[in-house]
């Protein structure tokens, strides 16, 4: 009888996968059997911590990363390791038999990632990034309201900021800044997140030229802040901002011939019951010495809680993949769409590196 639950094992200790364990345990067709760190030990008090928060009926093992690779009750592995390491156990896994859920960035350029997906192919096993908001019910919407003609008209213009303020305390110790664990900085980290929404806004089309800018850089060498600009030969062009240095804000914007959508929470939606979004089409109109501009606002949502429930986008991913393990069907959009945001990311850091200059995606 076909199982009717995906195993999961999470390769590594890293904050982000506390909330990809609780993810697992709110989605009806998933289990976590297995946690590794590099140190056995470690890996049990972090188990422990969630496993009293979130309790799985049969508490999962503590192991290291060889061993969990081994175990036979492991269908799919999570992998937060950071970036500069991750090939190694993104092949590893493959090779393994394990389906990959891997964290973003994926790797440190195109290079590496196709290494990835090369060995995920050969293996006939699973890849996709772990980047919630594609599997927010919020985006099918967003996706209907670009295109229906009316509420954007032509596109022409999409821009996004992705920002945190980080501490002293981040910035002198936290592997974010560091060139040989995460050489991508906020680039990586964040900026990720902007060229995949713009990419989403054009249909995955890939933009044909993008320049990049490092406003700061770190001392050990990665960008603390950055800005890129997209370029698509139908006439659509997206900025983007991310930065460590810049308090918390994750907002997007749509524009168009007819009007524009806003998002004030593009990544991770504002905490409540509804994921939304709001249109408008202002009308400014003048006579003598009034100049009237009105703003005529519509709300779209979607019932959506924004962490931590069932249908939370992150447990909507959990779910999705979990659901492609069971049915033995493998979708190759996950892979192919990570490889265009790493590409793109690649081609903005290199113009970055070049003063600007246009690079060709």
């Amino acid at each position: 009888m076909a199982s009717t639950v995906c195993r999961w094992g999470i390769l590594g200790a890293a904050n982000i996968a506390r909330k990809n364990w609780k993810a697992i345990w709110c989605a009806e067709n998933a289990i976590l059997t297995a946690v590794a760190s590099r140190e056995p030990a470690r890996a049990k008090e972090w188990l422990d911590a969630n496993q009293s928060e979130c309790p799985f009926p049969t508490a999962p093992v503590a192991c290291d990363y060889d061993a969990l690779l081994k175990r036979a009750d492991v269908d799919a592995v999570y992998i937060p390791l950071p970036t500069g390491i991750r090939r190694e156990w993104v092949v590893k896994a493959a090779s393994a038999g394990k389906h990959v859920l891997c964290e973003k960035p994926c790797g440190p350029d195109a290079t590496e990632l196709r290494a990835m997906l090369d060995a995920c192919k050969a293996n006939d096993v699973q890849f996709m990034d772990g980047v919630m908001f594609m599997h927010s019910k919020r985006l099918p919407l967003l996706r209907s309201a670009i295109d229906d003609g009316e509420t954007v008209g032509q596109l022409r213009r999409i821009a996004s900021h992705f920002s945190f303020a980080a501490g002293d305390d981040f910035l002198t110790n936290n592997i974010r800044v560091s060139k040989e664990m995460e050489p991508l900085g906020a680039l990586g980290d964040l900026g990720w997140y902007n060229i995949r929404f713009s990419l989403f806004a054009m249909k995955y089309a890939m933009p044909t030229k993008v320049c990049g800018r490092i406003l700061t850089e770190h001392a050990s060498g990665v960008p603390l802040e950055f800005s890129g600009e997209l370029f698509w030969p139908v006439g659509v062009s997206a900025s983007f901002y991310c930065s460590f240095n810049t308090e918390l804000q994750q907002w997007a914007h749509v524009s168009g011939t007819k009007g524009s959508i806003g998002l004030r929470d593009f990544v991770l939606p504002y905490f409540g019951c509804e994921s939304e979004f709001v249109a408008d089409k202002p009308v400014f109109a003048v006579k003598g010495t009034r100049y009237h501009w009105e703003s005529h606002p519509k709300r779209y949502a979607v019932p959506e809680y924004s962490d931590g429930a069932p249908d939370a986008a992150e447990s909507n991913m959990i779910r999705t993949f979990s659901g492609l393990v069971l049915s033995k069907t493998l979708d190759s959009f996950w892979g192919d769409v990570a490889l265009k945001t790493q590409s793109v990311l690649d081609a903005c850091l290199a113009s970055a590196r070049q003063g600007g200059a246009l690079v060709s995606c």
